[in-house]
């Protein structure tokens, strides 16, 4: 249903905007050079009006595309739309006027401003109308319950089953499609009055595995007064399964102390906690300067890259390059790759962290990690969108599963793609044993507390001066 609804919102922007290019050079043969509509049909032999044509839509769909409109489309508001769509025309008629249109001969400057001013008005109305249309029509989907978001419900007692003839009963319907319910045994161990309305799932700890099974979107915390305490690790449990949307019964403290922020009068109030970290734009300029920066580096670097696997290749035997699977974004295992810096049969006897005066790393791959040398295949790792230029070091389960038992919030850290470098990397650098991974381990938690571009130009910089002064290990 998302990916018809994303299809509908591209045909409409793309339509959209090749109408009002067309429209743009009829209005300047007509308005602004009088030439009279006798000879509106030169503007179909200006090769410049079907360059136009082409590029200039694909120039819309992209900044729509990094603003975030194509993504949770079936969760569309229309005010939202209506000033997300304002925002987007402003920047590319802007774009636009001075990339494209600020050469034109003119006879005065007001041909300017009438210009910008007429493509300003007739982009945003003909995108907005049809985008208001698809939301609208996507709204009473929603309000009529033919569309729902698969939703989980975490609780079983009696406020939970309260939570749940809220939404039912409320004159807008919200669109949480129950699945069904986590239970959290409480002190009164009475059962579950949810069982005769959703079935349950099962406990906290299979909490992962149904949000993946199910494709969860939404989840509703109802907790029993006695259940007060286990909110932490509720959210904890939410968090590392993704971009869930979390949505948590309020009570009278919460809303005396202002946590509600309601945006229907209509909708049952709740204290929601949305877990993408950063705006969309920014997730898409990321991925932009990932893609953008890899490509670079890996032209740029193509004659270390072959002169770093000839000394590989003749200092120790065994193959250039080594390919370990790695824990990435949401848990997903992946291939992460290097160039070989240890002998062969290194970890015989069992999965082991390297240290200083490490006897497995060869001579060159000491070199090599001193100055990250080791890492720059990994750049292919960022092209694939396995791996981020910026994020927390990818680890192997076996170090994670223990990890996990002393700090469980290094699940948090799945939220978000590893990366080449990081916070921890750039203050603490390798850990050579658990004790320093959970130790290395705040750093990247302060890095999605502070998760932005410019935290990532930071980072990135500062590892360009330990690659500089060869402080790696």
């Amino acid at each position: 249903m998302e990916k018809k609804q994303r299809t509908k919102y591209i045909i409409a922007d793309t339509l959209s905007a090749m109408l009002a290019w067309g429209l743009l050079f009829l209005f300047r043969k007509v308005a602004l050079e009088h030439t009279g509509f006798s000879d509106v049909a030169d503007v179909f032999n200006d090769s410049n009006f079907w360059l136009g044509l082409i590029l200039v839509p694909a120039g819309w769909l992209s900044l729509y595309t990094i603003q975030g409109a194509y993504r949770n489309v079936l969760r569309r508001a229309r005010l939202t739309e209506l000033l997300d769509t304002l925002l987007a025309s402003l920047i590319g008629v802007v774009a636009i006027f001075f990339l494209l249109l600020v050469d034109d001969h003119i006879s005065t400057y007001r041909n300017y401003y009438a210009t910008f001013l007429f493509l300003f008005g007739i982009h945003f109305t003909l995108t907005y109308i049809p985008r208001l249309i698809i939301t609208s029509h996507t709204v009473r989907a929603v309000h009529s319950r033919q569309l729902g978001f698969p939703t989980v419900m975490i609780g079983s007692g009696p406020r939970a089953l309260q939570t749940y003839n809220d939404l039912e009963n409320q004159e807008t319907y919200s669109g949480n499609l129950f699945i069904g319910y986590i239970d959290l045994p409480s002190s009164s161990q009475q059962p579950s009055p949810l069982t005769s309305i959703m079935p349950p799932l099962g406990t906290l700890d299979d909490l992962r595995k149904i949000a993946k099974e199910q494709r969860i979107e939404e989840a509703i915390v109802a907790l029993e007064p006695d259940q007060k305490d286990r909110l932490q690790e509720i959210l904890l449990a939410i968090n590392s399964c993704g971009d869930i949307i979390i949505k948590i019964t309020p009570d009278a403290r919460d809303i005396s102390v202002g946590a509600i922020h309601q945006h229907s009068i209509f909708h049952a109030p709740f204290i929601v906690i949305n877990n993408r970290l950063m705006p969309e734009w920014q997730y898409s300029l990321k991925r932009i300067f990932d893609i953008i920066i890899s490509l670079v580096a890996m032209i740029i670097l193509s004659p270390v890259y072959l002169v770093t696997a000839i000394i590989v290749k003749a200092t120790s035997p065994g193959p250039v390059f080594y390919a370990q699977e790695r824990i990435g974004y949401l848990g997903r295992p992946f291939k992460m790759h290097k160039f070989r810096s240890m002998y062969v049969d290194a970890e015989q006897a069992g999965p082991a962290l390297s240290k200083d005066n490490d006897p497995r790393i060869t001579p060159f791959g000491r070199f090599m990690r001193k100055v990250r040398l080791d890492e720059i295949p990994q750049f292919y790792n960022v092209l694939r969108g396995t791996m981020s230029l910026v994020g927390p070091r990818p680890e192997r389960q076996f170090y994670i599963d223990q990890i996990v038992k002393r700090a469980p919030e290094y699940l948090l850290l799945q939220r978000i793609k590893p990366g080449i470098t990081s916070w921890g990397q750039v203050r603490y650098g390798y850990a050579s044993n658990v004790d320093e991974m959970v130790e290395r381990l705040r750093y990247d938690l302060l890095y999605l507390d502070n998760m932005s571009l410019t935290t990532d130009l930071k980072i990135l910089l500062y590892t360009v001066i330990i690659i500089i002064q060869g402080r790696g290990k």
